[in-house]
């Protein structure tokens, strides 16, 4: 189900999908980084996993974040560097969000 969610957001194998939240998502994180979308974000992300359907294979699941996946690790990664936590709107939080059928923490 988590794949079906990203791509029911517009993330999909064919690219994003115009007026999706996707593309909204796409727009707003081009914006604030100065035009371009930054590798590692959740934009680019969440388009390089749905083009390859490898959500829920990456350990983000309708039920939560698996242990021992490539999730745990990013989640790890990404609350060592942010002091403990995961931040709203970061990658970890708005990849699980959006496999749950979530907007990513963005309205």
């Amino acid at each position: 189900m988590s794949d079906q969610n990203v791509h029911n957001a517009g993330f999909t194998p064919s690219g994003i999908s115009g007026g999706s939240l996707a593309s909204s998502m796409m727009s707003r994180e081009a914006t604030a980084s100065g035009g371009g979308v930054p590798s590692g974000g959740p934009t680019s992300t969440l388009q390089q996993m749905g083009a390859r359907s490898t959500t829920h294979s990456s350990g983000f699941t309708s039920s939560g974040i698996s242990g021992g996946s490539q999730a745990s690790y990013m989640m790890s990664k990404e609350a060592s560097s942010h002091g403990g936590g995961t931040p709203r709107g970061g990658t970890t939080s708005t990849v699980q969000s959006i496999s749950m059928g979530g907007k990513g923490g963005r309205h």
